[in-house]
């Protein structure tokens, strides 16, 4: 147990100090020098910590500006039907257009691909060029929205492998390399201990069949426990590499919304049809409820039938808050060092030692976190299906 606990503070710091190093090269990308003061400006946790958490066109490792390390990924953009294919390196970190296309530099276009107007609607090049050419100063976004073709813009298709979607690839590539390694260690050691990777997984797949599938299906479990299953890995891979800053980690999948809303739509389509017609019954015609409360007011009736759509909403929602408030104050933890640090070197020096040790308490409570958000997503999900194919009670 000590030694358990010895390597997870030993990794928690590990995480922490590159934390810390991303950080501090993030400075110079919020405090570049302006040409009256030339002079660094404060550091602004703000920026830092949204783009940390939102998705993005390419991988960002290491650096800022020409000396940065990222690795490019594809751009995949579908305008009246034409496909146009390049890598998000073309954009040069939002400072390049490419073939009349650039990321949004406006706060309305932010993280979106735009299109330019027509006299640089095939344009290749930097563009402050245009800016310059266009009398357009820095932070005059009202001006630098005439630049953007809002009509081109709304037929842009964007299909890109994003860095959330990358990230969904390789947690793919882990679940499929580590359950097909167990599946022929089975073969191999049939009757024999568990050894290696299958005695990790087995436990957590007895758990689920034990205290979640069983209870909750009754003697239907083995139908839905395969899906039960992969939710369940598949939630708490991509919660753990979120927690990792270095690639292929760091993505905030189960931090995406468009994530957590798709398992919930699968959860609600899974139960809507797995119910059967006692289900709906019971949701027009609730027993033991006054009649007055059904007819000629069907006030339960309508509480039960917004249930069905609250139940998967709640669920998207709740994995998608926890997931991305942990990330969020974790980052601004280390955000404070790099605030007091800029008011006197000493004082960052003494906060950044409270900042370790709550970084610590912070990133053990993520790893329980990724474990019950997995868990409880897959159990609610077990319960809902559960209660659609429940029979009739004499």
């Amino acid at each position: 147990m000590k030694r358990l606990f010895f390597s997870v503070s030993i990794a928690i710091l590990l995480i922490f100090s590159t934390n810390c190093l991303f950080a501090n090269e993030n400075i110079s990308k919020n405090s570049e020098p302006t040409e009256t003061t030339q002079t660094a400006e404060k550091f602004n946790p703000g920026p830092f910590i949204i783009n940390h958490v939102i998705d993005s066109y390419g991988w960002h490792i290491t650096g800022d500006g020409n000396k940065s390390v990222s690795i490019p990924l594809p751009i995949i953009l579908v305008e009246h039907w034409k496909p146009t294919c390049f890598m998000s390196s073309k954009f040069h970190h939002g400072h390049n257009a490419y073939k009349g296309y650039a990321q949004g530099f406006t706060p309305e276009t932010e993280n979106k691909i735009v299109k330019l107007v027509a006299p640089y609607a095939d344009y290749s090049g930097e563009l402050s060029a245009i800016f310059e050419e266009a009398g357009i100063h820095k932070g005059d976004y009202a001006a630098a929205a005439k630049l953007i073709d809002a009509d081109a813009t709304k037929a842009i298709f964007d299909i890109s492998i994003t860095k959330n979607v990358c990230a969904l690839f390789v947690s793919i590539i882990i679940l499929l390399w580590l359950f097909l390694a167990v599946a022929k260690q089975y073969k191999r050691r049939e009757g024999m201990a568990p050894h290696g990777a299958q005695g990790l997984v087995e436990p957590l797949i007895l758990f689920i069949r034990d205290e979640v599938a069983i209870p909750s299906l009754g003697n239907k479990y083995e139908k839905y426990f395969p899906y039960l299953l992969t939710l369940f890995f598949f939630i708490l891979v991509n919660n753990l590499m979120g927690l990792i800053p270095i690639f292929p980690g760091g993505a905030n999948v189960t931090g995406n919304i468009a994530i957590t809303g798709i398992l919930a739509v699968i959860t609600f389509l899974i139960t809507t049809f797995s119910s059967n017609k006692n289900y709906w019954k019971h949701l027009v015609n609730t027993p033991g409820v006054p009649w007055w409360l059904k007819f000629p007011l069907p006030l339960m009736p309508l509480i039960e039938i917004i249930g069905i759509f609250t139940k998967p909403f709640v669920l998207m929602v709740r994995l998608f808050a926890n997931i991305t408030a942990g990330h969020i104050i974790v980052l601004g933890v280390i955000s404070l060092i790099f605030i007091f640090g800029g008011m006197s070197i000493g004082l960052g020096y003494g906060v950044s030692i409270v900042s370790l040790v709550f970084y610590l308490f912070m990133g053990l409570l993520e790893l329980i976190v990724a474990f019950i958000q997995a868990f409880v997503f897959t159990l609610l999900t077990a319960l809902f299906t559960g209660m659609a194919m429940e029979e009739e009670h004499e």
